[in-house]
């Protein structure tokens, strides 16, 4: 995984991380962006990432692989068809902001049956708030949250928060890993 994981870095690197202003998710300014879906939706990002996260948890027995849409859909998409072509299938679920309002009124999509084992994923952690959500979502469906997993750890706070409500949290790359710019005070 080691070579899997060097590539992801690269990629992260060269078509993930954007400079200039941006205001994050969490309300936070940045002098830079890390956009994973500029890698998790380009070819050879999902094959990596799909690769890599289903070689972290194709021992622990799960049944779903998801988490909040946009920055999840394709990393689980991605994993649930590596998981198929090496003859373990995981199926890909998502987890809206909010619950429909109409049709089947479900937070949760995709073929998620109560019971299930799952692994919650997102593209970045700041705060926590989203993989927080998106595993409150999947408990309320009736479903046991394994692990939960990040590309990227921005270190800023929501891997700890995360470990402390109780998950298993794993991220493959931290702001460490990456050549980032200076943060502005």
């Amino acid at each position: 995984m080691t070579d899997n994981r060097a590539a992801v870095r690269r990629m992260i690197n060269e078509r993930s991380v954007l400079r200039g202003e941006f205001v994050l998710t969490s309300g936070r300014k940045s002098n830079y962006y890390i956009d994973g879906r500029m890698t998790t939706l380009s070819a050879e990002g999902a094959a990596l990432i799909g690769r890599y996260i289903f070689e972290m948890i194709r021992h622990l027995n799960v049944d779903a692989v998801g988490g909040p849409t946009i920055g999840a859909d394709p990393m689980a998409t991605a994993v649930s068809l590596v998981s198929f072509q090496a003859g373990q299938p995981i199926d890909a679920f998502i987890v809206r902001a909010d619950r429909k309002r109409h049709g089947t009124m479900k937070q949760v999509e995709g073929p998620l049956r109560p019971n299930s084992r799952v692994i919650v994923v997102d593209d970045t952690v700041t705060t926590g708030r989203s993989l927080l959500d998106a595993a409150d979502a999947v408990k309320e469906a009736g479903c046991e949250v394994v692990k939960v997993i990040a590309i990227l750890d921005r270190l800023q706070g929501g891997s700890q928060k995360i470990r402390e409500c109780g998950y298993d949290f794993e991220a493959i790359l931290t702001n460490d890993d990456l050549d980032l710019p200076e943060e502005a005070e």
